[in-house]
């Protein structure tokens, strides 16, 4: 827990604890054998209390209340002393994984509440798996009571069951084997009931493993003598403003020292201090553009070197956006076949509703996305202003349309026909992008059931449509039908000849 003010941390200020588990018998007992020696058995009671504020048969939030109970309950005197211990003892437990501390600032009081979100402890098997984890625990009890506390949690197998493993097939059956859903029915005002009541945090609103960019990370980094120092310092308070910079970030990759270095730029902040969101994406897609040249430099000249290595610019499988969007089954589209065995089709449209363009394109190639595909696609962003979504419902329809065997190829002209027609009709939402290319696919099946059902050609084929624009001739062929010429009609055939042939020998020699 940072805390560089103790006034800031008192027993007048309210708290609440969340929590979305329960503790079981296996828990119970890392917590005692386990997390005990590595804390100490202050801070694993102060574990249990937050745990005792939600009910044990439910999850969610506590009420809001006073520090002053955590004080009393656990007999720390609220004093200097008395703050600084149950700090350290909070601190170890967030150390070790078990909780998680926020500060959350009300502007009407113009102070703090806290808000302590447990954690459950790990299983046996990831606790062990955790190195800094086992090398601390060792540091506490020792290397041998480490190995002897392991073996009591596991149970081993017989030993003649062993020798059977060898041939273990596994026969489950899947989910959708033996259950059918009714995507085709959509129970709005049960959605809207289960949004409604919810209790815990959703998904996407929940950190990920790529955590945000807070204002002490950019504070810390951000010159002094700048001249937009004094806008950076007023997004302290402007959740809105950093979730903006947090949205840019995330899209285009940036660092803590990357952000800083583009928020020091003349032209992104307004003369009110706003961030310009249009100016910040610009120079961001600049730099980001810049870094994946060098990247692909400096793969280039490592091929040189080692024949094989594994591409660096894979991204994580479980990088979402901060903040989630829900697809309706009634909008879900068809999981192409470069995803087929690597996601479902409800993660696939999850994926399509809310990852930035930039990381959705780099799931389709097995490494660097080519220059001329993103290029495309940047424009189509910051120059026809076509939302995020959409983009990617168009990616999405031409890699399913080159990946189904067509001719047609992904060229700037064709990419750019069909963003400036959904522009035209106005396609700035999910559904809507999805209805168009529903559309487009009957259209396009319309026309090939007319081609395969022998309609008539026209006389006239289209300009590009890869024939002839002059009407076509007839060319007589010999089939063989033809028999040979009898010897009457070569007899007049002969005689017509040397009739031609008399008379332009009389015209010559009139002539003469």
């Amino acid at each position: 827990m940072r805390m560089s003010h103790l006034h800031h941390f008192t027993e007048h200020h309210r708290y609440c604890v969340s929590r979305e588990f329960g503790l079981s018998v296996m828990d119970g007992r890392m917590l005692g054998s386990v997390y005990q020696p590595m804390v100490g058995a202050f801070a694993i009671s102060l574990y249990r209390l937050l745990f005792e504020h939600v009910p044990a048969e439910s999850i969610g939030y506590s009420g809001v209340e006073q520090q002053r109970r955590l004080f009393m309950t656990l007999g720390i005197e609220p004093n200097e002393k008395g703050r600084k211990y149950l700090i350290d003892q909070s601190s170890r437990l967030e150390a070790v994984g078990l909780l998680q501390t926020c500060r959350i600032y009300v502007p009407e009081t113009d102070d703090y509440m806290y808000e302590y979100e447990l954690m459950p402890p790990l299983s046996p098997a990831d606790f062990f798996a955790t190195q800094h984890l086992t090398l601390l625990l060792r540091d506490k009890i020792g290397k041998f009571a480490v190995l002897s506390l392991r073996e009591q949690f596991w149970n081993r197998e017989p030993e003649e069951w062993s020798r059977r493993s060898i041939g273990k097939e596994n026969i489950s059956l899947p989910f959708y084997d033996i259950f059918q859903l009714n995507t085709h029915v959509i129970d709005y005002e049960l959605e809207q009931a289960l949004a409604e009541v919810a209790t815990v945090r959703q998904p996407g609103m929940r950190e990920t493993g790529e955590p945000a960019i807070g204002y002490s990370d950019i504070i810390l980094r951000f010159p002094r003598e700048s001249a937009n120092r004094g806008h950076v310092e007023k997004l302290r308070f402007d959740h809105a403003q950093m979730g903006i910079i947090n949205y840019v970030a995330h899209k285009y990759e940036l660092n803590p020292q990357d952000l800083c270095r583009l928020l020091d730029e003349d032209g992104v902040f307004s003369p009110e201090g706003e961030v310009i969101l249009d100016a910040l994406q610009y120079k961001a897609s600049q730099h980001f553009r810049q870094d994946m040249k060098r990247q692909e430099k400096r793969e280039v000249a490592a091929a040189k070197v080692v024949a094989i290595r594994p591409s660096s610019n894979e991204q994580s499988d479980d990088s979402t956006a901060p903040v989630e969007q829900s697809v309706e089954m009634e909008y879900y589209v068809e999981v192409p076949p470069q995803f087929m065995t690597k996601c479902d089709i409800h993660q696939y449209n999850m994926m399509l509703r809310n990852e930035p363009y930039t990381r959705l394109l780099q799931t389709f190639f097995p490494g660097a996305v080519p220059t001329q595909l993103m290029d495309m696609f940047e424009r189509i962003d910051l120059n026809y202003k076509l939302s995020g979504e959409v983009i990617n419902v168009l990616i999405h329809y031409l890699m399913t349309m080159v990946a189904s065997g067509g001719d047609q190829r992904m060229n700037r002209n064709f990419v750019e026909a069909i963003a400036s027609n959904m522009l035209v009709k106005q396609i700035n939402t999910y559904e809507k992008a999805v209805h168009y290319i529903r559309d487009q696919s009957k259209v396009k099946g319309k026309g090939a059931a007319a081609s395969t059902a022998g309609a008539r050609p026209r006389p006239y084929a289209a300009k590009n449509g890869g024939r002839s624009g002059k009407q076509e001739i007839p060319i007589a062929v010999d089939d063989g039908s033809v028999g040979t010429v009898s010897d009457e009609e070569f007899a007049a055939m002969m005689k017509m000849a040397a009739d031609i042939k008399a008379g332009k020998k009389k015209g010559v020699s009139d002539a003469t």
